[in-house]
């Protein structure tokens, strides 16, 4: 008996990123950083607000920030104007800032009562979490984006870490600064973490006429 083996036909699978804008998350503009920010003091929501901006003002990678305690940003009953850790991924410390827009809001949330007692900056809601995971924290910062109109597959976590150096960059193109700031051991990382090409270079030389 002859049997014809002709190859199983599947079923054409949908490519993981259709529709989805992959690549470096974009970093928000300030009139993003406006719109979130807005929003969020009028919801009266002080977690999301104290912690958008810590965001911005740690340049914390989320597997940090979400980890942050207390004490970290916290003393002699007034928030520091200025803090470290030490980074999970390189385990070096960064050094960061707290402007006074952040400390205003760290105040208000490390004073709110569900705080009492509480060792992490960022407690978790889900039982037998001591803090917001990374993934609850990707989800918080889909909802702040989209909620003022933005294509959320274009924004992430990475997007609130890179606003700030963004238009730090823009207005000084001070890479040593940047680097530190980041907490990156070599200038090569920064760079790319900025997106800086051969492009953007030239049109920066083709501005200085000597």
């Amino acid at each position: 008996m002859y049997i014809d083996l002709l190859p199983a036909l599947r079923p054409a699978r949908v490519a993981w990123n259709k529709g989805r804008i992959v690549g470096q998350k974009r970093p928000l503009l300030p009139r993003h950083v406006w719109s979130i920010r807005v929003r969020l003091e009028m919801a009266d929501n002080a977690r999301d607000l104290a912690l958008f901006n810590m965001a911005l003002d740690s340049k914390l990678r989320g597997c940090d920030l979400v980890g942050l305690r207390v004490r970290d940003v916290f003393a002699a009953g007034r928030v520091k104007e200025r803090g470290s850790m030490i980074q999970s991924k390189t385990d070096k410390p960064v050094r960061f800032e707290n402007t006074e827009t952040t400390r205003l809001s760290l105040e208000r949330w490390i004073r709110n009562p569900e705080m009492i007692g509480l060792e992490f900056l960022w407690p978790s809601r889900v039982h037998g979490s001591p803090h917001l995971s990374t993934r609850q924290y990707a989800r918080i910062v889909r909802n702040w984006v989209t909620a003022i109109g933005l294509e959320p597959s274009a924004y992430g976590t990475h997007s609130l870490r890179r606003t700030k150096v963004a238009q730090i960059y823009k207005k000084t193109v001070y890479l040593r600064a940047v680097q530190l700031l980041l907490g990156h051991t070599k200038m090569d990382s920064t760079v790319r973490y900025l997106g800086i090409d051969i492009e953007h270079a030239l049109t920066l030389s083709e501005g200085i006429d000597l």
